[in-house]
């Protein structure tokens, strides 16, 4: 079995100082995808930069404090390619490419629409490229796996408040499409393929009042995979009870 993790942990530094090596240590998954990790490599302590038995590697924003993410790898991937090399994307720090023997890992960190919405037309073109991209592998025959944070819920199920959100960055219409785009293209959203009609499945809270604790939540993190390893899907799981982040991690098991 592998076991594949992504968390947009919303500062390494912060989530480290509530237990995440403690979780990882504990979890032991395999292959462990991290967004927003807000640091450089240097600004970290070793402890996290190289945790015992994971091999990493790390894209970073050349803003301070901004964006970034991270792969811990138990094995050592064949090839690993930081950025989808566009450099205003790749500036960022928002896309880990990672090459195993049995499917290609994309860990990526999609922009936020911000607020105002003046981020959107930003957002949609990285997720165009992106799809670009993940098409692109899947010509030369790779089996796919892309996760991380979205940033965008898919379906009214995928929210608990879709109606007063429709004009809200990250459930847009033009936003939304764009993940009916990826599913028409065959790539499978793992955990809806496995619980197609669960309710109250978000991973990510408002840090404002009582969301969390009441589940007023969104689905925004995700594991997609290309249709040909869809009969390696064991298990697709969301996981509310880690703290540490305003997300929680998600996770997939496949078997090879």
């Amino acid at each position: 079995m592998t076991t594949l993790y992504s968390w947009n942990v919303n500062g390494i530094r912060a989530a480290h100082a509530k237990g995440l090596l403690a979780w990882l240590h504990q979890t032991q998954p395999d292959i462990l995808c991290l967004q927003e990790t807000k640091a450089h490599p240097d600004q970290l302590d070793a402890v996290l930069r190289q945790p015992d038995g994971y091999h990493t590697y790390w894209a970073w924003a050349e803003k301070k404090g901004y964006s970034g993410v991270a792969l811990y790898s138990k094995t050592k991937p064949n090839h690993v390619q930081i950025g989808l090399g566009v450099s205003e994307y790749d500036r960022e720090g928002r896309t880990i490419v990672a090459d195993y023997d049995h499917f290609v890992l994309i860990g990526a960190y999609f922009p936020n629409g911000s607020r105002d919405h003046s981020r959107v037309p930003f957002k949609m073109q990285y997720k165009a490229n992106f799809l670009t991209f993940c098409n692109e592998l899947r010509a030369q025959g790779k089996a796919l796996i892309f996760c991380g944070d979205i940033n965008t819920a898919h379906r009214e199920i995928d929210l608990a408040r879709p109606k007063q959100n429709r004009k809200t960055t990250g459930f847009l219409p033009e936003e939304c499409a764009w993940i009916d785009q990826v599913v028409a293209q065959g790539y499978i959203d793992t955990y809806r393929h496995l619980h197609p009609d669960k309710t109250g499945a978000y991973s990510w809270w408002t840090y404002i009042g009582p969301a969390r604790q009441k589940n007023v939540g969104w689905r925004l993190d995700y594991f997609f995979i290309s249709p040909d390893l869809a009969d390696r899907v064991v298990a697709a799981a969301i996981h509310p009870d880690v703290f540490g982040s305003d997300h929680c991690p998600v996770s997939l098991t496949l078997d090879f």
